[in-house]
């Protein structure tokens, strides 16, 4: 192995050190000058090094994956709330190593699914994107009549006009003309959002991801 001409005086004074710890560190020893490969430094004693020191020290380096961390998924349905229209929204949560698990929900107002999803106020469905999703709060029985038992929060990692949002119950849903929610993800029944909360608790699920 020959070092380039501009590395030359670099190697001069540290190679020898370098090969010397890494030989102490994984147990070898340099050989036998019949059975190395030399490091040319231009100096008066060339600095050797054994074959099987050279193979390590030019071992690629790998850079492992990361590991998978659990997840919601939100996606919208063909299915409808048949009283009202509402589209049925699927929120699938993702855990690693366990089978995933869906739960119905609604998002924006039956007749504003076409709005403009990042505009304030707009009735429309959740903007697509990335959401941190914050703690499980629950909710004093009929505080919130619209929220149900719990509040999760969620805040958009990108750039948009909508504010205040959160994963909760929708208790009018296919009833009036509170079916539906403001933007936020309403569940159907309260207690898919109870089992819900517990899972993100038990997982620590901090990513919510709309696709749709």
């Amino acid at each position: 192995m020959i070092l380039s001409a501009p590395l030359q005086l670099l190697a001069k004074r540290v190679m020898p050190s370098v090969l010397l710890l890494s030989a102490v560190c994984v147990g070898l020893e340099f050989s036998a000058p019949g059975q190395a490969n030399e490091f040319v430094l231009n100096g008066p004693q060339p600095v050797e090094v054994s074959s099987r020191l050279l193979s390590i020290l030019e071992l690629p380096i790998t850079i492992p994956d990361p590991e998978p961390q659990p997840q919601l998924v939100l996606n919208r349905t063909k299915r409808q709330i048949r009283s009202t229209g509402d589209p049925i929204w699927d929120l699938r949560l993702e855990i690693p190593g366990e089978p995933a698990r869906h739960f119905d929900a609604v998002s924006g107002r039956a007749h504003r699914q076409d709005a403009d999803r990042d505009q304030m106020g707009s009735k429309a469905p959740l903007p697509t994107g990335r959401y941190t999703i914050g703690p499980v709060e629950p909710l004093a029985k009929g505080a919130y009549p619209e929220f149900g038992p719990v509040w999760i929060g969620i805040e958009p990692t990108f750039i948009t006009g909508r504010r205040v949002l959160g994963i909760h119950q929708d208790p009018s849903v296919g009833v009036d003309g509170n079916s539906g929610t403001l933007g936020c993800i309403g569940l159907i029944r309260e207690q898919d959002l109870l089992e819900l909360s517990e899972l993100i608790q038990a997982s620590n699920v901090r990513l919510l991801i709309v696709e749709d």
